[in-house]
């Protein structure tokens, strides 16, 4: 049986000012997924039935094999856990991605979303964007990202203590979950994850606010950027954050920003001064672009783990945009620049 659909799924921006693995916003900058299953198209080439295409940054890189492709290979994790081993017989998937890989804009978390939800519209499972979470975070294990990209808008999110069982099973080897060509079948995760991993609140956001992304031409790799955090912190560091956050998450809900408000609150000294260290010319961005340099401004910080700078503003966006760049520039960094505003529905799917 024939049938066609589309996937859109979120870029996504975390760690929003003292938010860090907490605060999450989705972007309208689209990872599109269509899919058609026609019976005609021959996919036996495929070990598990699927034509697949790609467009997007770094498309040279991207590998096309479905039990290679991080898409597809996050789809068949979901299916195999609800007992269907491998796609219809003629599916093909386009893949766009407009957004740019490992510059903090949730990239792999939009992928990683995309091929759960991608699992549960073949398999017909029809799984809650909650329960769907679970699936993502055996995967990606920090819930920010991902939740901003599936739920859409202004996102917190924790993870939930778990028994020592479920804990287990939320620390199985990522390779169990995404199997490599090393790893032997009997390892394959076939059973679905724990239920309620996390737990997630969308917060109000004011519409007068945009997001002005400042994309540096340069990766950074999430591990880097876990690497040169400290193991742990001082009072007075988790004190200041603890504060700024509970002002935030209800300072950007007012539909009449305050700016000077938002800018203090969007301040942090648990992950920001760490990883300037990867990021040229990231201190002299967060010192020197403030409301009154730039009037429009409410709050500049890293976008996720960098190198992406992302500045929440009212008005002066292209202003707010070539000053940061220029100051890059200085430090020898290239980068362009994107106005986005939020993605409030989050992933969805429309049947064509």
């Amino acid at each position: 049986m024939s049938k066609s659909f589309q996937l859109k799924v979120p870029a996504s921006s975390a760690n929003i000012g003292p938010g860090f693995d907490v605060l999450g916003i989705g972007l309208n900058l689209f990872l599109e997924i269509s899919v058609n299953v026609d019976p005609s198209i021959d996919t036996s080439s495929d070990p598990y039935n699927v034509k697949l295409s790609y467009e997007g940054d770094l498309a040279e890189n991207v590998p096309l094999s479905s039990d290679r492709n991080l898409v597809t290979q996050t789809a068949l994790y979901v299916m195999r856990c609800n007992g269907v081993a491998s796609f219809p017989n003629g599916t093909h998937i386009h893949v766009i991605n407009p957004i740019p890989l490992g510059r903090g804009l949730g990239s792999s978390g939009a992928a990683i979303v995309g091929g759960i939800m991608l699992g549960n519209e073949i398999g017909g499972f029809k799984l809650s964007k909650v329960r769907m979470l679970d699936y993502c975070l055996l995967i990606e294990r920090h819930p920010d990202n991902i939740a901003a990209a599936m739920l859409g808008g202004f996102v917190g999110s924790y993870l939930n203590e778990l028994s020592s069982e479920e804990t287990e099973a939320k620390n199985l080897p990522l390779e169990y979950v995404l199997p490599k060509a090393s790893t032997p079948k009997d390892k394959y995760l076939s059973t679905p994850p724990p239920q309620n991993i996390g737990q997630y609140v969308q917060y109000g956001f004011s519409t007068k606010i945009k997001c002005v992304a400042v994309i540096p031409n340069f990766e950074v790799s999430t591990d880097d950027s876990r690497a040169v955090l400290p193991e742990s912190y001082n009072r007075q560091d988790i004190v200041y954050n603890l504060q700024r956050i509970a002002v935030l998450t209800t300072a950007l809900t007012h539909e009449t920003p305050n700016n000077r408000l938002i800018y203090e609150a969007m301040k942090d000294k648990i992950h920001q001064p760490y990883r300037s260290t990867l990021i040229p010319g990231l201190v002299e961005v967060l010192s020197s672009i403030t409301p009154d340099t730039h009037p429009g401004l409410c709050g500049i910080c890293l976008s996720g783990a960098g190198p992406t700078i992302l500045c929440l503003a009212t008005e002066g966006f292209e202003e707010i945009a070539s000053s940061v760049m220029k100051l890059l520039a200085g430090a020898g960094v290239e980068s362009s620049w994107k106005l986005l505003t939020l993605a409030y529905d989050g992933a969805t799917v429309e049947y064509q």
